[in-house]
C-alpha cells in the first residue's frame, strides 16, 4: 500500500479562511492527502491567502522564496496559492513565482483536486472564476471525524457594500447566502461530531437572506432555526455590518438563550465625513443608536469594533470624533489598523495622511481601548459565566475555555473533573492580562 501523500496548509487572515482551509484539506483528503505540520515533509503546500493587511501579495511572494531549496531538492512537490491574494493576482503569480504549481481563488476551492491533478500532471493551473455553481453543494458533506467543541460555519459570502477602504468586493465577489438546509446540514453533522458552540461566518454575515421553507430566511430566522438542534449550545456570528441590523435580529439577542451576549459590530470611524467618504452608508450616531437598541435587548452585551486610524483627509477633528465615540460605546474588545492602501479601491487615489501622524493617533487609540478591555474584563471578577472548555491549559491540572462574553478563562482542575467540551458554570476570581481566572461552580 502507497504511502499517503502529505498537505500542509498556511491560513492567513479571517476565520473564513480558516473554514476554508479546512475544506480545502477535507477535499484533499479524499485524493488521498494527510495533513502535515510542516513544510518539508509535504508533498503539497497550499497557502491560503488574505488580501485585507498592507502588502498582502508582497508578503506571500516573500513566503514563496522560503519554500525555493525545497522545491530545488524535490521537483515532485507541488506549490499552489489560494484565497484572496490569488484571486487579485491570478496568472501574475505564476509569472512572478515559477515555482508555483496553481492558483485558486476563493470561490473555486471546489475545484481544487482537480486542479492539484493538473498540477501533478507537470501543467500549471489557474482558476479564479467566479463560477455559477454552488462550491458548498460541490464540496459535498464533511467527513464524520471528531472535532473539538468550537467549529466556524460559513453561511453567507461576499460584500455589496464597496467601502472606499475595501478589496472583498473584487475578490469575494457579490454577496451570497447559502440555502438554510445546506446549513441545518453541516451544522448538525458538526453537532454529531463534538462541536458544541458554532460561530456563523460571513463578509456580512447579517446580510444573510438564504433560501427556506417558506422563502427567504433571515439570520435571526437562522440562528433560531439552528437553536432547536440538540446538543448545539451555543451560537455566535461575525462580521457584522450596521446597516444590515434589523429588528429581528436585534431582538435575537433578548430571547434567543442560545446566542452569545458578545457581538463584533464595526464601525471604522466616528467621523460623519470620514465615514461618508469611506462609503459606509451610515453615520456615528444611527451606529449609536443600535447600541442602544442592542443593549435595551441584551443589558450585559459585549461589543468588539474594528477601526481605521488615519484614513484619507482625516484631521485630527475627524480622529477626535472616533475616540469620542469609542468613549461613549465602551468596547470589550477592538480591532483597530493604520490605514494602508489598497490598489484598484476608491480610497487608493485620495490624498494621503503622513505615517508618523498615523502611527501617532493609532498609539492614542489603542491605548483608549485597552483600558476600556481591561476595565470591563476586571469587572467580571465576582461574576458567575458560562465556560466550555477547549483544552488543557500550560499549567498542570489547568484547563482553558472561553467565557459566553468570548474571554479565556483559566480553571484549576487537578481532578480531572472537566473535559474538553464541557460546559460548566465558572466564578470569575481574577482578572489577567489578556485572560481571566475563575474557579469551578
Amino acid at each position: 500500500m502507497a504511502d499517503p501523500k502529505k498537505l500542509f496548509v498556511k491560513t492567513y487572515g479571517c476565520q473564513m479562511n480558516v473554514y476554508d482551509s479546512e475544506r480545502m484539506s477535507e477535499a484533499l483528503a479524499g485524493e488521498g492527502y494527510v495533513a502535515t505540520d510542516t513544510a518539508e515533509d509535504a508533498d503539497l503546500i497550499l497557502l491560503n491567502t488574505c488580501h485585507i493587511r498592507e502588502k498582502a501579495a508582497e508578503k506571500v511572494y516573500s513566503e514563496l522564496g522560503r519554500y525555493k531549496e525545497l522545491k530545488a531538492a524535490r521537483p515532485d512537490l507541488r506549490i499552489g496559492v489560494a484565497g484572496c491574494v490569488a484571486q487579485a493576482e491570478g496568472e501574475e503569480i505564476l509569472r512572478r513565482q515559477p515555482l508555483v504549481d496553481l492558483v485558486v481563488g476563493p470561490q473555486s476551492y471546489h475545484r481544487l483536486p482537480d486542479l492539484v491533478g493538473q498540477a501533478r500532471g507537470g501543467a500549471r493551473a489557474v482558476d479564479t472564476d467566479f463560477p455559477e455553481e454552488d462550491k458548498f453543494a460541490r464540496m459535498g458533506s464533511r467527513p464524520k471525524a471528531a472535532r473539538g467543541p468550537t467549529a466556524f460555519l460559513t453561511v453567507q459570502e461576499g460584500c455589496d457594500k464597496f467601502c472606499a477602504f475595501c478589496v472583498v468586493p473584487y475578490t469575494r465577489g457579490a454577496e451570497m447566502s447559502r440555502p438554510v438546509a445546506q446549513v441545518m446540514s453541516e451544522a448538525r453533522d458538526l453537532v454529531e461530531r463534538g462541536v458544541r458552540e458554532i460561530t456563523l461566518l460571513g463578509q456580512n454575515v447579517n446580510a444573510y437572506h438564504g433560501a427556506g421553507p417558506g422563502g427567504d430566511w433571515s439570520l435571526a430566522r437562522l440562528i433560531r432555526g439552528l437553536a432547536e438542534i440538540d446538543g448545539l449550545e451555543r451560537i455566535r456570528f461575525t462580521t457584522s455590518h450596521p446597516n444590515d441590523m434589523d429588528d429581528d435580529l436585534i431582538a435575537a439577542h433578548g430571547d434567543c438563550d442560545k446566542l452569545m451576549p458578545y457581538l463584533h459590530l464595526p464601525v471604522q470611524a466616528g467621523s460623519d465625513r470620514i465615514l461618508k467618504r469611506m462609503n459606509r452608508n451610515h453615520t456615528a450616531d444611527s451606529y449609536l443608536r443600535v447600541i442602544e437598541r442592542l443593549r435595551a435587548a441584551r443589558p450585559d452585551l459585549h461589543l468588539s469594533g474594528d477601526f481605521i486610524v488615519g484614513f484619507p483627509e482625516e484631521t485630527e477633528a475627524d480622529f477626535q470624533a472616533t475616540l469620542d465615540l469609542i468613549a461613549a460605546v465602551e468596547y470589550g474588545s477592538a480591532f483597530s489598523f493604520k490605514y494602508s492602501t489598497r490598489p484598484g479601491t476608491p480610497a487608493a487615489e485620495r490624498d494621503q495622511v503622513p505615517e508618523d501622524v498615523k502611527a501617532e493617533r493609532l498609539q492614542r487609540l489603542q491605548a483608549l481601548l485597552s483600558r476600556q478591555q481591561r476595565a470591563l474584563q476586571d469587572a467580571m471578577v465576582g461574576r458567575e459565566v458560562g465556560v466550555l472548555f477547549e483544552k488543557p491549559g500550560r499549567m498542570p491540572g489547568q484547563m482553558v475555555g472561553k467565557s459566553d462574553y468570548l474571554h479565556a478563562v483559566h480553571v484549576a482542575d487537578a481532578q480531572g473533573t472537566v473535559a474538553p467540551g464541557d460546559l460548566r458554570r465558572v466564578r470569575i476570581t481574577a482578572s489577567g492580562p489578556n485572560s481571566l481566572t475563575g474557579a469551578l461552580v
